[in-house]
């Protein structure tokens, strides 16, 4: 059994463990390979289990990266830094952190998505939770297994809307794997603080259930009451084993993400990443594109081309913002137009739930007469804020742009489906129909564009901008429930963070090598915002505390922060 010693912010000073010898290369919390010291050998009986010279980090770092560099491909690198963190936690992360932006595409998205798909066929070693109808009835006990890690930050999914890939039963927990290792890098979240966990209720993906290696549990997903009840059963769990912690809801199905995020809005301290996390990461581009244009958010018109959780999270995070700048909930909502698969959204319509708050009258419509195609209510509606969550590869095409021009000298055209395939628009192509003048992110990593004999960089409207700073300051500020506030905060944090040379260029947000500066940011402004609003109350994880202080409470988030360097081991025997 290992236990941690914590410094006044509850940052980890050591690691105290009650095994010696060859066991504590095994633990990936407490291995450090050649890297532990003559001094330590001898303590921990390790003398003889390891050969004699002694490595630095950074020694083991550049001998991995070679390791890594030498994969033949994007998954097998996947795989080989996965294999890593599982037999030395602290080396993965010093890896990864060399070049975030670099090995952020292998651990997270694109190669992510591929390493659901083929979880069941590159398994290694289990991680996290595992819960299916077979042991939800134990969640508490199962859950009380982890308590000796203070867990802060557990991401969960029920593995049904798995990035732009679907329904990918157990191997979704890939995504709580990386969006963990994430919250690592940006906001110091030690890993052992961490707790993936699948909810496996099954899965309709028919591949998986006639692939006779599959890992999960092979039946037909839980609907109806039986599913709420098995959600039911492991937020009752998580709350009584771990009432201080954040949790993250992760790529559930659309229906279901709004459903699950509203009905535990005050039970659990949680969000939704694909809702809240993509609407703050789109606001904060539209913020920075206003700070180029100097140009008024209320005098805007948007149109979110996808509705689905991420872009009805999108308009939610508009309307927001609008109120704040003083305009109504009616008043924001005129202002905001979604689409979908059959067109604009309207209140004549039979609608899921969680698309209504956006459907507009067409009886207020002057100009409707029953052609909601995009191109048109780009015309009609006056738009300058195009954004893109439809998954339609190509649906921006010449007249979408061409009608955007129109509108506006700068139009702001956001093409954010994910993967690549999947994007909207190319921005090259953006670029070469308006002439230069768009301001462009999109949601998958593209190339600078050349433009007139220079580079244009792409920003990418990348979640984790968002979401490790918006829970680091949940922590540290002790809030008891999530508001959207906080993601507005968020959005306004990371748009203040492009500086006045990328604005010059046309850049709407910061790079992803910043992530650590940026969530930092982020981290103190959600904070302040969970004590202005009186639900931050004092941090449960440290003995320092902020005292409603902005000084003391940036002083305790940068000492909680982890840093992925040798911890000493102390034995207790």
């Amino acid at each position: 059994m290992l236990t941690f010693n914590y410094d006044r912010y509850g940052n980890t000073e050591s690691i105290v463990t009650d095994r010696k010898g060859i066991v504590l290369q095994g633990n990936n919390y407490t291995n450090k390979g050649t890297a532990f010291s003559e001094e330590e050998r001898d303590l921990l009986q390790l003398n003889g289990a390891l050969p004699p010279a002694v490595r630095a980090i950074e020694q083991q770092l550049a001998n991995n990266s070679c390791m890594v560099a030498s994969k033949a491909d994007d998954i097998e690198r996947y795989i080989y830094i996965r294999s890593l963190f599982d037999r030395n936690v602290t080396l993965a992360h010093a890896l990864i952190a060399s070049d975030i932006e670099h090995y952020m595409r292998i651990i997270y998205t694109p190669t992510v998505g591929l390493a659901c798909q083929r979880y069941s066929n590159i398994f290694r070693r289990a991680n996290g939770i595992h819960f299916y109808p077979g042991n939800i009835d134990q969640a508490e006990e199962i859950l009380r297994r982890y308590s000796h890690r203070d867990i802060r930050v557990a991401v969960v999914t029920d593995n049904q809307g798995i990035l732009g890939i679907g329904d990918q039963g157990a191997g979704g927990i890939a995504i709580c794997l990386g969006k963990l290792m994430l919250y690592t890098q940006g906001a110091g979240i030690a890993p052992w603080h961490c707790l993936p966990v699948s909810l496996d209720v099954g899965t309709d993906n028919p591949s998986l259930l006639d692939d006779p290696d599959y890992v999960g549990w092979p039946k037909p997903r839980l609907k109806g009451e039986a599913y709420l009840d098995f959600v039911r059963q492991f937020a009752r769990a998580f709350k009584a084993v771990f009432p201080n912690a954040l949790c993250q809801w992760e790529d559930f199905s659309k229906q279901n993400a709004f459903a699950i995020r509203d009905t535990y809005l005050h039970d659990l301290i949680s969000f939704n990443d694909d809702i809240q996390g993509t609407g703050a990461i789109t606001l904060a581009a539209i913020l920075t594109g206003m700070r180029i244009k100097n140009e008024r958010l209320i005098d805007q018109v948007f149109l979110v081309h996808g509705a689905g959780a991420g872009g009805v999270g999108i308009a939610e995070q508009i309307e927001a913002v609008l109120m704040e700048d003083g305009l109504t909930g009616e008043e924001a909502r005129e202002r905001i137009y979604t689409l979908d698969s059959r067109g604009l959204v309207t209140t004549d319509r039979q609608l899921d739930p969680y698309k209504e708050k956006f459907a507009h009258d067409p009886q207020r419509l002057s100009w409707f007469k029953g052609d909601g195609g995009i191109a048109n209510v780009i015309r009609q509606a006056g738009v300058t804020v195009l954004i893109g969550t439809s998954g339609q590869a190509g649906c921006f095409d010449r007249e979408v742009v061409a009608e955007m021009v129109a509108n506006t000298s700068r139009p702001l055209i956001l093409p954010l489906s994910n993967p690549t395939n999947y994007s909207e628009a190319k921005p090259a192509d953006i670029m070469n129909w308006t002439d230069g003048r768009a301001l462009v992110a999109t949601g998958s990593p593209f190339p600078a564009v050349a433009w007139q004999q220079e580079e244009k960089v792409v920003s990418q409207c990348n979640n984790v901008f968002i979401f490790p700073g918006v829970g680091l300051g949940i922590l540290v500020a002790g809030a008891r429930e999530v508001l959207p506030s906080f993601f507005t905060a968020a959005a306004h944090a990371v748009s203040q963070a492009v500086d006045d040379e990328s604005l010059g260029r046309g850049e709407l947000l910061p790079a992803i090598a910043d992530l650590r500066r940026i969530s930092t940011m982020v981290a103190n402004e959600v904070a302040w915002t969970a004590i202005r609003a009186d639900v931050g109350h004092l941090c449960p994880f440290a003995s320092f505390q902020h005292g409603n202080s902005r000084d003391k409470l940036a002083e305790l988030i940068d000492g909680m922060m982890w840093n992925p360097r040798y911890l000493p081991l102390m034995s207790q025997g």
